[in-house]
């Protein structure tokens, strides 16, 4: 084997791995996303009051807005 072929082999090797961690970063991040827009729509509708208090948190806003 002479510089070229083991230059190659290493350029290959570098794709592969790019490759793997491209597509593992992929799908951490669409985790993540998926995560935190449920905790944000989650917050959306307790503050406006379309599912319940948790833990005796109340943090419903309609109430004080039309006087309530």
């Amino acid at each position: 084997m002479d510089k070229e072929d083991v230059k190659k082999m290493i350029d290959k090797s570098i794709e592969i791995a790019m490759d793997k961690h491209n597509k593992t970063a992929t799908v951490i991040s669409a985790i993540l996303g998926f995560f935190c827009l449920a905790a944000f729509v989650d917050g959306l509708f307790r503050l406006l009051g379309r599912i319940p208090p948790f833990l005796g948190l109340d943090v419903n806003i309609i109430p004080s807005l039309i006087g309530q």
